[in-house]
């Protein structure tokens, strides 16, 4: 007949192993859910700019509203259909920080700011907490869409993906002119 001691222990055995077989598939499971929780952000951000692009823009709204006597629709006059200072020009030597909206210029000064502390490209989530915003997607989605218009006009380069300076000429004028 079995001791007690020994059935006890091979009871204890047998849970141990039960336990730690739990343990890794919770750790699979774990694992599986966060790349779920990334895929699923993703597809938040891609449906989100889909809406920011695809979505009745307020002013184009208003002006489909408008007609003509003869009851044609107005079409708004380019002026009309951009907002003031969301354009962002070229970047051309002369041309003052002024010309940008104040979303481009805190970009441009933060980036500004860290090359002139000798520190390295700035991340767009490292942007969003230098402005105090929280770190979330649509934040940080919405900062990687103007730095990538301010490298698309010459204003900043991209020196790795995902990773911002200012562009050299940019960099030496040091938004004085």
């Amino acid at each position: 007949m079995p001791s007690v001691v020994g059935l006890l222990e091979q009871r204890e055995l047998t849970a141990r192993r039960r336990v730690d077989d739990l343990r890794e598939k919770a750790d699979r499971i774990h694992a599986e859910l966060d790349v779920a929780e990334r895929e699923w952000n993703e597809w938040v951000i891609a449906r989100s700019r889909v809406g920011e692009v695809l979505g009745p823009d307020d002013d184009v709204v208003a002006s489909e509203d408008r007609r003509h006597s003869d009851g044609q629709p107005v079409r708004p006059e380019p002026a009309d259909a951009a907002k003031p200072k969301s354009v962002v020009p070229m970047w051309r030597a002369g041309l003052s920080w002024a010309a940008l909206s104040v979303d481009y210029q805190r970009i441009l000064q933060a980036l500004a700011d860290r090359n002139r502390l000798g520190q390295g490209p700035l991340t767009c989530q490292e942007m969003a907490a230098c402005f105090g915003l929280d770190p979330v997607p649509g934040k940080v989605e919405a900062l990687r869409s103007k730095a990538k218009r301010l490298v698309a006009r010459g204003w900043l380069v991209e020196s790795a993906p995902g990773r911002f300076t200012l562009a050299k000429d940019v960099a030496g004028q040091g938004g004085a002119s």
